[in-house]
């Protein structure tokens, strides 16, 4: 069996760490809003992956983090005047329902950020008391310019990237492409101790905080959308390297494609974002996963209800040629 790895761009002999046993991570979910038609393309193509690898009699641990402490949700807890944990926990139940419609149920464990504390934590500090971290009026940064491989997955120039990249702002960092470990608290936001001031986690960290957690420095899949491999999967690589000392991290980087409507990226800012209850309203949990599968993982499926339709047919034809296949088969 060959997989294509992000980071070689190249279809590769998949040959696991330890044998038959796979350790694979796929980021989760922010959940601060109705799981749309994206969200669920992701998690429906790494369910699918992970359960051809146990058809193939591989052993595998599948761990997905849960993002419930984060920017997207704290402003959705002061719009709604809710404590932060209702949202997170009112999303990922909305998530969690979905998926059982669908049969998406390979996970073994959902990790939430906020119940590895102690974890980032512990890692942040082996960062800065190797050199590679800085603290910064409350916060902690990763100095990216010590990470000498930073932009290997993405296949980018350090050096261009400072003039290409849209970089979050922030007085704190040494250098623009810092990004942040650990982030200073403010005014009524919610945040947790640390030996280095009140706050809470960068987005980054927490992935490699849990993965270690579970998996220790090194595993065989990461998963994720494409639009995560720059900066999101390129900062894990840089923390866990930097922290452990060993590479690679991950031995297969492996992307999911990204969802359009009828032509169009789907964001929020354009309106045509898709919940994925409102498509089960339409189309029953084998005629969405027959869909949406039926588009390579790592292809762009570009989504529209002429498209759904097509492939309800499609599934209609097939069902009704497997009924003529049994019933001429021989006895």
């Amino acid at each position: 069996m060959k997989v294509y790895n992000t980071l070689t761009r190249k279809k590769e002999i998949f040959k696991p760490k330890n044998k038959n046993n796979v350790k694979m991570f796929v980021c989760g979910i922010t959940p601060y809003d109705h799981p749309h038609i994206g969200n669920i393309r992701s998690v429906l193509n790494y369910d699918f992956i992970a359960k051809y690898l146990r058809f193939k009699k591989y052993n595998v641990f599948y761990l997905q983090n849960i993002t419930d402490i984060d920017d997207k949700i704290i402003k959705k807890a002061k719009e709604e005047n809710k404590n932060y944990k209702e949202i997170s926990k009112k999303y990922f139940s909305e998530f969690k329902d979905v998926l059982k419609i669908l049969k998406i149920n390979s996970v073994n464990k959902y990790a939430k950020a906020t119940s590895h504390i102690k974890e980032i934590i512990s890692q942040i500090e082996t960062l800065i008391k190797k050199g590679y971290a800085y603290k910064s009026g409350g916060s902690v940064f990763f100095e990216v310019k010590k990470f000498k491989d930073y932009g290997k997955l993405s296949h980018q120039n350090i050096s261009k990237l400072r003039k290409a990249v849209r970089i979050e702002e922030n007085e704190g960092k040494k250098d623009p492409l810092d990004f942040a470990l650990w982030k200073a608290r403010k005014d009524n936001e919610p945040y947790f101790n640390s030996p280095f001031g009140k706050g809470r986690p960068g987005w980054h960290i927490e992935d490699t905080a849990i993965t270690e957690h579970y998996f220790g420095p090194q595993y065989d899949i990461h998963g994720g959308g494409i639009d995560l491999i720059f900066p999101h999967h390129e900062c894990e690589i840089a923390q866990q390297e930097s922290a452990s000392g060993k590479k690679p991290f991950v031995k297969y980087w492996v992307h999911s494609g990204l969802v359009y409507v009828e032509g169009e990226k789907m964001s929020k800012s354009i309106g045509n974002i898709i919940p994925a209850k409102e498509l089960l309203k339409k189309y029953n949990n084998e005629e969405f996963r027959f869909a949406f599968l039926s588009v390579h993982y790592r292809s762009i499926l570009n989504f529209s209800y002429d498209f759904m339709d097509e492939k309800k047919r499609s599934l209609q034809s097939l069902k009704e040629s497997f009924v003529q296949i049994k019933k001429h088969k021989p006895k």
